[in-house]
């Protein structure tokens, strides 16, 4: 029988900052990705593998993407998610302060709807959006081996079910014999990089 204080201690548990360290300490400086990360549950598009887009591409792609109809700012964060595949999902902090940049440029315009800014584009924004790509955010996902990341997500995310588990469940003991696992196995893939060829 364990002893109490110990059963209900898993890791979404405000436990002891000692306990939170440990944890932290097995997945490196930034702690398991539980609930989210690529190895989470949201897989691609939810703080998955993204494609690395330059600052550009968000701009050609809202105004790509306002030549098809007026959107909201949410909106079109989650169709360029959809249309690139899930490869890039531009973050809040990029994609609004480049539809300011365009209101003040003249290439949008915003009016409230229903407490949110839908944009439309003027017409000298659909001249320009006329002269760029018509689908700026494919570039994103192109070069990503999908069948790789998502075998790489599987194996990510047992790893943290599995120690999920035992610190939710596990003695004291047993605790601390999957803190050295993960670190074992962390030590063991940054050596991967260090080998030769």
């Amino acid at each position: 029988m364990r002893s109490q204080g110990h059963g209900h201690c898993g890791p979404g548990h405000h436990g002891g900052g000692e306990e939170r360290e440990q944890r932290r300490a097995a997945f490196g400086p930034f702690g398991p990705p539980f609930g989210g990360g690529p190895f989470g549950p949201g897989g691609r598009g939810r703080g998955g593998p993204r494609g690395r887009a330059r600052r550009g591409d968000v701009r050609a792609s809202i105004l790509a993407l306002l030549k098809d109809r007026p959107m909201h700012g949410y909106e079109m964060i989650q169709e360029i998610a959809e249309r690139s595949g899930g490869a890039w999902k531009p973050s809040p902090g990029s994609v609004y302060p480049t539809l300011q940049l365009l209101e003040d440029e003249g290439l949008i315009t915003s009016a409230s709807e229903g407490g949110k800014k839908l944009f439309t584009l003027t017409d000298a924004g659909r001249t320009e959006s006329d002269a760029g790509p018509d689908a700026p955010w494919e570039e994103a996902g192109r070069g990503i081996d999908w069948d790789a990341m998502n075998e790489i997500r599987k194996a990510g995310g047992g790893l943290v079910e599995a120690f999920k588990q035992v610190w939710a469940t596990g003695t004291p003991n047993q605790r601390e014999k999957a803190l050295l696992v993960v670190n074992d196995a962390r030590k063991k893939l940054y050596l991967i990089l260090a080998e030769e060829d």
